[in-house]
């Protein structure tokens, strides 16, 4: 996949990473407006290709009690306005089939979660919308195994597809990122790090999922280190008041000092 074939994105000249962020769920318009404006300002300075990312609805939770979101179609008309409002590509997950043509009509990227990246029917009615398709690597394959799922999208037709590295189990609650895999993924096509959910803490016995928020700089860096082509960062102005994965989200003030540390590096990866 070519980053120009993602609609509106900018910056390209700049040889930086992109970028995939924002919150874990839509949860209002006013919070994705606010989250957005903030994100694109920073990108806009540092030069980043932006991609604004929101989940239309929480599928996967781990409790029948758990914010799921707001009503797909609200929640899938607030991603579109944002990428109207502020001219960016936007990108959020399916989960069925069904989801695929109704959020490709949308946004332009349609992401796989890493769940359900073995889910060939989902994947290939993903690819045939024509979107740019963003497989993320299940906690449970090996670097390698990807390259079978971004097959499967090549053979429906659409040659835009990119994967993301969630992290790999280790344990019952707990996740490493194995930084090995990084240069075997790029084999395969565009690959990206999502560092906030490799820093989760699954399985707890409350049923809410833990993290290590203040690791994601330590993480984001040993990704552009090892030659990653974007991060995915979830992000909020109150991550402890988010209605979903707040636990290891970064901080909204701390994006643009975290950000600038990362591009210092990717400058230095890019001359050596």
């Amino acid at each position: 996949m070519d980053l120009k074939d993602i609609p509106n994105i900018k910056h390209l000249e700049a040889n930086n990473f992109f970028l995939l962020a924002g919150p874990c769920a839509i949860e209002s318009e006013e919070m994705a407006l606010r989250i957005a404006e903030r994100v694109v300002t920073i990108t806009d300075t540092l030069k980043i290709p932006y991609v604004f990312k929101g989940s239309f609805k929480k599928a996967n939770r781990s409790r029948i009690d758990s914010f799921t979101g707001i009503g797909d179609e609200k929640a899938l008309k607030i991603l579109k306005k944002v990428g109207q409002t502020f001219d960016i590509p936007t990108v959020t997950d399916i989960h069925t089939n069904e989801d695929a043509e109704k959020a490709s009509e949308y946004v332009d990227i349609l992401q796989i979660p890493a769940f359900l990246v073995r889910q060939t029917d989902l994947v290939v009615a993903a690819a045939k919308t024509g979107k740019v398709v963003n497989l993320k690597k299940g906690q449970f394959m090996s670097p390698e195994s990807m390259q079978h799922a971004v097959k499967k999208v090549l053979d429906s037709g659409n040659n835009k597809a990119m994967i993301t590295d969630r992290g790999t189990m280790f344990g019952y609650q707990d996740m490493i990122v194995d930084f090995r895999g990084i240069p075997t993924m790029k084999q395969y096509g565009t690959t990206v790090l999502d560092v906030t959910h490799s820093l989760q803490q699954p399985n707890q016995s409350s049923g809410v999922t833990g993290g290590r928020p203040d690791m994601i700089e330590t993480i984001a860096r040993a990704g552009i280190a090892t030659g990653v082509d974007g991060l995915f960062i979830e992000t909020h102005f109150d991550p402890a008041n988010a209605k979903s994965d707040g636990a290891n989200m970064l901080h909204l003030d701390y994006l643009q000092k975290v950000l600038t540390n990362l591009v210092a590096i990717r400058q230095t990866v890019n001359n050596l």
